[in-house]
């Protein structure tokens, strides 16, 4: 029987990933590249977001129209995407396409032209996603209390980057960075679906046979020093007022990363979680309530946010710290922890049925832990979590000194100290 799934370390230094799906006639094909906004100098910030966006702007062998004709061609979806620790390129297609899609993926990663009129194009289109992003408060609030959270670090600066870094991101500097950014070394191309390990192989080879191997310089590993901030800010022109209450968290590589997934999901992951029904169902004073972490290769934050009229916002403060309080120091019921493994596992056996999130997975995977983690070994690890496991976690996360705060909106003299977020 032919094993599943299979790894392979290209001479050049790709490493080349596969999951064979028996029984399907898709394939997913990705060029996932170890480099995001965490990885750029104060002055770069946002040109790997930067970067995502003009490598479709054509090629030494296409254009962009080219580009476009032959996604659209191949049948399949292509997405892009930058976070803090990597941009991914893939597409899903028929399983005869798989090595057209890679070629197309290998061309755009590899080979961008970046003409100078290309990238003025795309500035102006950044700033324009930029202004989207001022206009809405959800984002804006995050992007400010991030800044406070994770200061003077990568991780505490936007994605997008602001509109000073990116008007100086002019040829010269773009190419610099992608021939370090985008060296072989850095480069993980995954597969899933019908494929063959060894086709993908020989095709990942052939397509990056002239690609760069120069070494990186070594910017922005390091682990930021995170901050406990309170940080108001009013924005009159706002109907509602909305709120992160926040705290450290479990990074990716911890092991205390699947109790920590359960208690977000506890606590505000769904519309049977606590936040949902305290602050919505049973008193109707948000819409939009609910916890997520975000969680890196050596840091995480859990937030709380909740959008609400201004007058109200105070109650919904004191109903989130009520939930905060509750997990430090009352064990979760069993009836609830089973709840949230159900969901859990249900999740992740229901994205094994999708090319694209194996593949996906299998990239991340290898980029934030070094290896594959099975699904069994991941469901294991989730029926392991105790109530102990998860209190311990609250009672180390939740903590008055320890807690952050923001609030954006037309705020009516509202105010918050250390005082009000005692836990």
């Amino acid at each position: 029987m032919l094993e599943q799934v299979r790894k392979t370390r290209l001479p050049n230094g790709i490493i080349v990933l596969t999951e064979r799906m028996p029984g399907v006639r898709s394939a997913t094909i990705g060029v996932w590249i170890r480099r995001g906004s965490r990885h750029e100098p104060a002055e770069l910030n946002g040109i790997c977001h930067f970067i995502e966006h003009a490598v479709f702007k054509g090629t030494e062998r296409r254009t962009a129209l080219d580009i476009a004709i032959e996604s659209d061609r191949l049948g399949g979806h292509l997405d892009a995407y930058t976070t803090h620790e990597l941009t991914g390129f893939s597409m899903k297609v028929v399983d005869a396409a798989i090595g057209q899609a890679l070629d197309l993926l290998a061309d755009i990663v590899a080979r961008p032209r970046f003409d100078p009129d290309d990238l003025a194009t795309e500035r102006r289109v950044i700033l324009e996603e930029i202004k989207m992003v001022e206009d809405t408060p959800e984002e804006l609030l995050a992007e400010l209390f991030n800044a406070a959270f994770f200061p003077d670090h990568p991780l505490g600066r936007p994605i997008e980057g602001t509109p000073t870094t990116v008007n100086s991101f002019d040829r010269e500097r773009t190419i610099a960075f992608h021939r370090h950014g985008y060296a072989t070394h850095n480069i993980v191309v995954a597969a899933a679906g019908n494929v063959e390990h060894e086709a993908i192989v020989e095709m990942a080879a052939r397509a990056f046979a002239a690609h760069s191997a120069a070494a990186p310089p070594a910017v922005g590993e390091k682990a930021p020093i995170v901050a406990a901030p309170i940080v108001i800010e009013r924005k009159r022109d706002l109907e509602q007022a909305h709120m992160i209450l926040a705290a450290p968290w479990p990074a990716a590589t911890s092991d205390d990363r699947f109790a920590a997934s359960l208690l977000v999901s506890i606590l505000g992951g769904g519309t049977s979680s606590r936040l949902w029904q305290a602050i919505r169902e049973e008193r109707g004073l948000a819409y939009s309530v609910g916890a997520a972490a975000s969680a890196f290769s050596d840091v995480g934050m859990f937030q709380i946010y909740a959008g609400t009229s201004p007058n109200q916002l105070d109650e919904v403060l004191e109903l989130s710290l009520v939930e905060l309080r509750r997990v430090v120091r009352e064990p979760v019921g069993e009836d609830e922890l089973r709840l949230v493994k159900d969901q859990a596992i249900a999740s992740i056996l229901l994205a094994l049925e999708s090319s694209s999130m194996r593949a996906g997975t299998l990239a991340r995977q290898e980029i934030i832990h070094g290896r594959r983690i099975p699904p069994e070994e991941t469901i294991a690890r989730i029926e392991a979590v105790t109530p102990e496991d998860l209190q311990e976690l609250a009672q180390r996360a939740f903590r008055t000194e320890a807690l952050g705060f923001g609030a954006l909106g037309n705020l009516n003299g509202f105010r918050v100290d250390r005082a009000r977020l005692e836990i």
